[in-house]
C-alpha cells in the first residue's frame, strides 16, 4: 500500500476571470520512505498539489489517501516546511520549534528534549535560548526543520525550502536535510524550481505541465556512484549522470511557452 495515494485529483476554483482548473487528472503514488521531487513551471500547481496531499485544502474530484485512509484534513502524520521559515521573532529558538506540539498538545517534557537533540544535531545547541534574528538564514532555515519533525511526523512536505538561500547555503543545507529525513526514514515530497537540486536529493522526479496542472513525465533515478550507498546531494552533482538527468528534465519544461 503506497504512503501517499493521489487518483484523479482535479481542482478547480473561482476568480475574478471565472473558473480556474489549477490540477487536472493527476495521479500519484508515493511508497514509505520514498524522496519524491516535483519540478514543473511557475503556476502549474506544484504548491498547491502539496496543500492537497497535507489536507489543507480539497480536491474538486478525485481521491486523496495516506495510508490507505482518505485525506480529509490536516494530519499529525504529516509535516509541511515552507520557503520561508516563519519563524516568530519574540519567541526563542527552542520556543518556535515547540510551536507545532504546543498546538497539537504533545508531552512538552518529551518534544523539549527532541527539540534540544535536534538542534545540537544541526550544529544550534549554543542557539536554543538566541532570538531568530540572531541567526543566519541557513540556521533559520534548520530552526525550521527542528519544528518540522519535533512532532515526529511520518511524511515531510518540502515547499521551496532553499530558495531564499544564498547558492552555496542551500547546496550544503540540502546534503544536511537529506541525511536527516534518511536518518529519520521519512516519506517526502519535494517542490523545488531547481533542477540540480530536484535530481540530486530525490531517488524520482515528477514533472508537471503548465496550468492546468497535470503529471507530464516521471524519472526514476539511478547514478551508478550511489550504488551500495547513498550519496549527498554535492557529491551527486560530480556524477557522470548528473548532465544527463538535468537535460532530461529541462527538455520538458515548457519554460519556453510564453502566456
Amino acid at each position: 500500500m503506497p504512503k501517499i495515494e493521489l487518483c484523479s485529483v482535479d481542482l478547480r476554483y473561482f476568480s475574478r476571470q471565472g473558473e480556474v482548473q489549477a490540477i487536472q487528472d493527476v495521479s500519484l503514488a508515493v511508497e514509505a520512505g520514498e524522496f519524491v521531487a516535483v519540478v514543473g513551471p511557475s503556476g502549474c500547481g506544484k504548491s498547491t498539489l502539496l496543500s492537497l496531499i497535507s489536507g489543507i485544502i480539497s480536491p474538486t474530484s478525485g481521491s486523496i489517501q495516506l495510508d490507505g485512509s482518505p485525506v480529509k484534513g490536516p494530519s499529525r502524520k504529516i509535516g509541511y516546511m515552507l520557503q520561508q521559515d516563519y519563524l516568530f521573532e519574540w519567541r526563542s529558538i527552542i520556543g518556535n520549534v515547540l510551536l507545532a506540539a504546543e498546538i497539537q498538545k504533545r508531552d512538552l517534557g518529551l518534544a523539549r528534549k527532541r527539540a534540544q537533540d535536534l538542534l545540537t544535531r544541526y550544529g544550534l545547541g549554543k542557539f536554543i535560548d538566541s532570538l531568530p534574528r540572531e541567526l543566519s538564514g541557513g540556521m533559520r532555515q534548520r530552526a525550521a526543520l527542528a519544528r518540522t519533525l519535533v512532532t515526529e511526523p511520518d511524511v515531510i512536505l518540502l515547499d521551496e525550502p532553499f530558495a531564499a538561500l544564498d547558492s552555496q547555503t542551500r547546496i550544503a543545507l540540502a546534503d544536511e536535510v537529506v541525511a536527516e529525513l534518511r536518518r529519520e526514514n521519512k516519506t517526502v515530497v519535494l517542490v523545488t524550481h531547481d533542477i540540480g537540486e530536484a535530481i540530486t536529493m530525490a531517488e524520482r522526479v515528477i514533472v508537471m505541465s503548465r496550468r492546468p496542472g497535470r503529471i507530464k513525465s516521471e524519472h526514476r533515478l539511478a547514478y551508478a556512484s550511489a550504488r551500495g550507498a547513498p550519496q549527498p546531494p554535492l557529491a551527486l552533482r560530480s556524477a557522470p549522470e548528473f548532465n544527463t538527468y538535468f537535460q532530461r528534465v529541462w527538455a520538458e519544461l515548457d519554460i519556453h511557452v510564453v502566456e
